[in-house]
């Protein structure tokens, strides 16, 4: 029996396997980084889309808007599954398209955000400096309560903190945190952080979010010391 010849042959084909093994994993690698600069250009993307709208599109139109840029979130999600920034430009746009729609249609969709936020933050809490606690939390002090809706007071106000905990100095934490203080009937607590919020550094390539949210903040302001 020639045990010369199995050995002669086991040998490249081990080899081969190892090879065509290592060029897959080689193949395999390769993409991550692009991988992650496309996520971040998606999401620049969403974000740009959604300031446009919000900030520079006429009330009447914003609706259809937020319908066409809720169903392009949609796939960019599906395109990075297990990554978190997506979900929650998702759940920010559909929270978005909710608020034009208005009424008991918007639940389902408030719904459909509240699960994003919390997908987001199953993943990764801290992602997008806390925006998915901050836009959680701002859904449960906005949507009615038990039986119409999931909305709770102390839940939106743990939501909201632990925002700020993330981002102290960041416009909509600020801004929100202090819009709850007021929607819940303590707009002496709010100042504060209104005058926070419109100290807030610049958010880069954020400009009209950055402008229309000071807008707000202002408004928001005037409001409180005109009790």
């Amino acid at each position: 029996m020639n045990h010369h010849t199995p050995l002669g042959t086991a040998v490249p084909a081990t080899r081969r396997h190892w090879i065509t093994a290592l060029l897959a994993s080689a193949a395999l690698a390769l993409p991550f980084a692009g991988h992650a600069a496309g996520v971040e250009d998606a999401v620049k993307e969403l974000q740009h889309d959604w300031e446009v709208t919000r900030y520079q599109t006429v009330p009447s139109e914003r609706e259809k808007r937020f319908e066409a840029l809720a169903a392009k979130a949609r796939k960019i999600s599906e395109g990075f599954v297990g990554r978190a920034e997506p979900l929650v430009w998702e759940g920010i746009i559909v929270s978005s398209w909710a608020g034009e729609k208005g009424g008991l249609g918007a639940l389902p969709l408030v719904k459909q955000a509240k699960r994003l936020y919390e997908a987001a933050i199953h993943i990764d809490g801290n992602v997008l400096d806390g925006s998915a606690y901050n836009s959680l939390g701002v859904l449960y002090y906005k949507v009615p309560g038990w039986p119409i809706g999931f909305g709770d007071k102390d839940k939106a106000r743990e939501l909201l903190q632990k925002a700020l905990s993330i981002n102290a100095q960041g416009i909509d934490p600020n801004y929100f945190f202090a819009e709850y203080l007021v929607e819940t009937g303590h707009p002496e607590e709010a100042t504060p952080y209104l005058e926070r919020a419109l100290q807030a550094p610049a958010r880069a390539g954020r400009q009209i979010a950055d402008s229309g949210r000071r807008e707000e903040v202002r408004q928001l302001l005037e409001k409180v010391k005109g009790h």
